[in-house]
């Protein structure tokens, strides 16, 4: 085995702890958006009903008839000027989307799954499954990372650890992008030709979807500071290995082939 020097002993260990630190924080931000609801927020235009009783304010509209029901009501709307309509507030993710009770100061939450158009169903039970996937390869990525950082016996070991979590590392970046567009394709779909009681009036993304894209660009930087830490070592290898051989050559005066 050959001694490193302590300069690049050192600059390996703040490589190596640079790579787990950004491979445990694309963890924690794909495991927190994955669970959320707020990949995509936005507002929702829905008719008002009819005040009910003494109820005043503009979430309802007033109508003087005793006769809530009357064919008249939406030409006396129309005649009086009145909004006929009040805009909801919505927030969407993987699991479920919900969307605020303006009167009871509440939300009422579906599952996202069932608002997708069927056609588009498969894609996102695909979406969900690279999701998981994503996630249990950053896992495995940052236990082979600390497992380099706190233990391997010889060098060799610790390059085939390093290497092993690069490819893990970016295999769980690919999965990522792929499953965060197909999510954003599906959503689009069915904004579309979704449910009519659901689809927005106006709509962007959330903070989770920045979230999620954020654990993505950790995720390539983790591997891209995991590959170039595996590359620096096996030059630094090289490089010492072929100066051993060129001092032995001096000294035993070996001839030069």
């Amino acid at each position: 085995r050959m001694p490193a020097s302590a300069s690049a002993s050192s600059d390996g260990r703040h490589r190596a702890s640079a790579a787990f630190s950004l491979s445990f924080l694309s963890l924690v931000f794909s495991v927190t958006a994955f669970g959320s609801s707020h990949w995509c927020e936005g507002t929702r235009k829905v008719a008002k009903p009819f005040c009910k009783g003494q109820s005043n304010g503009d979430h309802c509209i007033r109508f003087n008839s005793p006769d809530a029901n009357s064919s008249n009501a939406v030409q006396y709307i129309w005649e009086t000027g009145d909004d006929k309509f009040v805009e909801r507030k919505f927030h969407a993710g993987i699991w479920y989307s919900c969307e605020e009770i303006v009167d009871e100061g509440d939300e009422k939450c579906r599952s996202f799954i069932s608002l997708t158009p069927a056609t588009d169903r498969g894609v996102l039970w695909l979406s969900i499954v690279a999701e998981l996937l994503y996630i249990i390869l950053l896992l495995t990525g940052a236990i082979l990372m600390s497992v380099e950082m706190f233990y391997y016996s010889t060098v060799i070991d610790g390059l085939k650890i390093n290497a092993f979590s690069a490819v893990v590392t970016v295999l769980a970046g690919l999965l990522g992008m792929v499953a965060h567009m197909m999510y954003t394709t599906v959503f689009q779909m069915t904004v579309n030709l979704g449910p009519e009681d659901w689809r927005p009036h106006t709509w962007d993304y959330g903070w989770s979807y920045g979230l999620a894209w954020t654990s993505f660009a950790c995720c390539m930087a983790a591997a891209v500071t995991t590959i170039n830490k595996y590359t620096k070592t096996i030059l630094e290898f090289k490089h010492k290995r072929k100066m051993l051989e060129r001092s032995l050559m001096i000294k035993y005066k070996f001839p030069d082939h």
